[in-house]
């Protein structure tokens, strides 16, 4: 690989900084006033153009003008031809294909995948705007615009898509983004470091699918292409489920050697001794040039085993320190995966945070209600990445579990840019945070063992001992935002990480006395161990321990608050009995969700393993190994969203029912020790004959409905 490149920018001779457009053009009018004749890069995505730094296209296109390059954006074109296609002419030097901020199908389908009626990231909020895999249909469209176009595809649908992966839609195992979308290229993770040198190595006159040694790049090869000096390794070599070096064996018995076979002492060199640190060199320079061959597309379709063992070793090989290239055969062709880029410094996310922003909609869109744009208007992204390693999660599998956070003076001058230019600006910021609240700067104690750590998580079982968890930086980023002029209040939309908040006091007390308003999002997820284990996340002692300091210092402030507790439904390794016991664990601390998640495989995620193989990843792999119960069918998955939702009258006749096939009628009555009554709304009485509801009414019952769930993050309300 070549050294990671810097994000920042490095014109090279002869190219001159380019004053900033007041928005990257969308339109030939707008390219006019610029005085361009052509688009160097056009951006193509399924959102609404939002000239803001939380948005993907926003954010790549400043950074790409920053280089001196010209950059268009069409935003949601109609993808039943090419004609939207060609709005701004053809890219001097190639098309970025996205499908957005979210991948397209988890944006157009629910958890049951019904089609959704709304888009958060189209104005007016209508649905429908983008096509199902918008990557590869608007890749397949460019071509068709301009054959022989160069394409370069990236984003989140595409970088959890660059190998075979199960399609939870589809229902089968579907190969690279790289092969149905035949572009040149594929970045993955947020990118920068790879666009920058993609885009300098293009203007130079370098095509694109010649571009095969840059970190944070997936292309197709022929099978079994090489480079020169590089060795393959074969990922079933690799013993499950840990460490792919070999040991040496202490105890090897090795055969004695005879006196014929020992050298004359005269003929003996001398014996150097290698230092530590040069095995460690050299061992770093065997892997840097090891390609780790993972099973094809083909095997993996159709072997659980193969798939999770696949899913594993990408996993364990996500380390920017320690990662080799990994290569999949897909047919007649391989595709070749590459370590992943090298995090961001501070300055750089600085740079790129820093950039022209209009902070505002395009003015195409009018006054259009853009939901996505309300949503983080007023709020400031602080940090990347997240070491959580949350099984269900892929927000790991894209940024990256190391913390990449802005330094305290870029943040708090975009605090003073959104009073200053942002339209509607009452004094709140809505959030200071990221993947993950209290996360800033949060990082390994020592970075040779970071570069060299395989763990999946740095949270579990357990907060890793070398995880510097000081929350003191942010506490101070906190007290200095909230002191600027025009700022009346900072409160944090993020989720906090309760495991690492509870080990600062300082910082849960800040927390709760200057940054909640009324409620705090918090997610536990589950009560129960079988789900947990399979989820990595911590056990319910430690939330409690969270809720009690997190009342203390609410009381002390004299304010009225409460958490809004996340939970997830139907997660690979539930049973019904935890279901129920979550149920109970709900109703005893008078918790009553009112919005309720059930669990979506998203590619690539552990978890999706899990729900496709029904093995458990985490462990040692084999036909004999540990199976995973996996809630497939649909009306078991609906009884377990209900027990979420146990206080919802439509929910009581379906839990009724589970309840007695689980034979726990004794939780079926109209006391408080009962999860649920024994009647619906209206009905005349109840009585009970063999531990058996019988039920009278005088009315014919109502179309039973199974909750006012909506598949957004589970979300619930205590009642005070």
């Amino acid at each position: 690989m070549n050294p990671a490149p810097t994000a920042i920018s490095t014109l090279p001779a002869g190219v001159f900084p380019r004053k900033p457009a007041p928005f990257l053009p969308m339109s030939r009018a707008e390219m006019d006033v610029l005085g361009w004749d052509e688009c160097d890069i056009i951006l193509v995505t399924g959102d609404a153009y939002i000239d803001h730094p939380s948005f993907g296209m926003a954010l790549i296109g400043r950074l790409l003008e920053a280089q001196g390059l010209r950059v268009g954006i069409i935003c949601q074109p109609d993808w039943l031809s090419a004609d939207e296609f060609k709005t701004l002419g053809k890219p001097r030097l190639f098309f970025g294909v996205t499908a957005g901020n979210m991948d397209s199908m988890i944006n157009r389908y629910t958890a049951d995948k019904k089609p959704r009626s709304d888009d958060a990231y189209t104005a007016g909020g209508m649905g429908g705007k983008r096509p199902d895999r918008a990557v590869t249909v608007y890749s397949q469209r460019c071509r068709e615009a301009y054959p022989g176009v160069q394409i370069m595809i990236g984003g989140i649908e595409a970088s959890l898509r660059r190998i075979a992966q199960y399609d939870y839609w589809s229902d089968k195992v579907r190969q690279s983004a790289l092969i149905y979308s035949k572009a040149d290229i594929l970045l993955f993770g947020n990118a920068e470091r790879a666009l920058v040198e993609v885009a300098q190595r293009a203007a130079a006159g370098e095509k694109l699918k010649d571009m095969k040694d840059i970190r944070g790049t997936a292309f197709m090869s022929p099978q079994g292409w090489l480079p020169e000096g590089w060795a393959e390794l074969d990922s079933t070599t690799v013993d499950t489920p840990g460490r792919i070096d070999k040991h040496i064996d202490p105890y090897e018995m090795l055969p004695e050697k005879s006196e014929k076979d020992i050298t004359p002492a005269s003929d003996t060199k001398a014996i150097r001794l290698i230092s530590k640190a040069e095995r460690i060199a050299a061992k770093q320079a065997d892997r840097q040039h090891t390609v780790i061959r993972i099973p094809a597309y083909e095997a993996v379709a159709f072997d659980p085993v193969l798939y999770a063992h696949a899913s594993r070793t990408l996993h364990l090989e996500s380390n920017p320190g320690n990662a080799r290239a990994m290569v999949q055969q897909h047919g007649s062709r391989d595709v070749w995966i590459n370590p992943p880029p090298i995090p961001l410094s501070t300055p750089e996310m600085d740079y790129i945070f820093g950039q022209h922003y209009a902070r505002n909609p395009h003015p195409s869109y009018g006054k259009a209600h853009i939901p996505a744009w309300e949503m983080i208007r007023f709020s400031i992204n602080i940090m990347r990445g997240c070491f959580g390693g949350c099984t269900f999660c892929s927000i790991t599998e894209h940024e990256g579990r190391i913390i990449q956070s802005r330094s305290e003076e870029s943040i708090l001058q975009e605090i003073v840019d959104i009073r200053d230019k942002t339209k509607g600006f009452t004094g709140q910021i809505s959030d200071l945070g990221g993947p993950t609240a209290n996360m800033y700067r949060l990082s390994c104690k020592d970075p040779k063992i970071e570069s060299s750590c395989r763990r999946l998580s740095c949270v579990y079982p357990g907060i890793c001992e070398n995880l510097n968890t000081d929350h003191a930086p942010l506490i101070q980023l906190y007290k200095k935002a909230r002191k600027i002029d025009g700022v009346k209040r900072i409160t944090i939309g993020s989720g906090v990480r309760y495991d690492i908040a509870v080990e600062s006091p300082e910082y849960v007390k800040e927390l709760a006395t200057h940054h909640v308003s009324g409620y705090l999002k918090i997610a536990p997820e589950h009560t129960e161990e079988g789900p947990l284990s399979k989820m990595m996340k911590p056990g319910i002692g430690t939330f409690e321990r969270f809720r009690e300091m997190f009342d203390y210092y609410s009381e002390q402030a004299g304010k009225k608050q409460s958490l809004i507790p996340y939970f997830i439904a139907a997660h690979p390794g539930t049973s019904d009995e935890d279901m129920l016991n979550l149920a109970l664990w709900l109703k005893k601390n008078d918790f009553q969700p009112d919005q309720v998640q059930a669990f979506t495989p998203t590619p690539m995620a552990m978890a999706t393993t899990m729900w496709h193989t029904r093995r458990n990843p985490l462990r040692k792999l084999a036909r004999s190994s540990e199976k995973v119960d996996v809630i497939r069918d649909g009306h078991r998955r609906k009884v377990h969203k209900a027990f979420l939702r146990y206080h919802d009258s439509d929910n009581w006749p379906i839990l009724r029912e589970a309840l007695i096939a689980m034979g726990r009628a004794d939780l079926i009555g109209n006391t408080p020790r009962h999860l649920i009554p024994a009647q619906q709304p209206g009905e005349k009485f109840v009585h009970e004959k063999n531990n058996v509801v019988v039920r009278r009414t005088d009315k014919p019952k109502g179309k039973k409905t199974f909750g006012r769930s909506r598949d957004a993050a589970a979300q619930g309300t205590k009642k005070r």
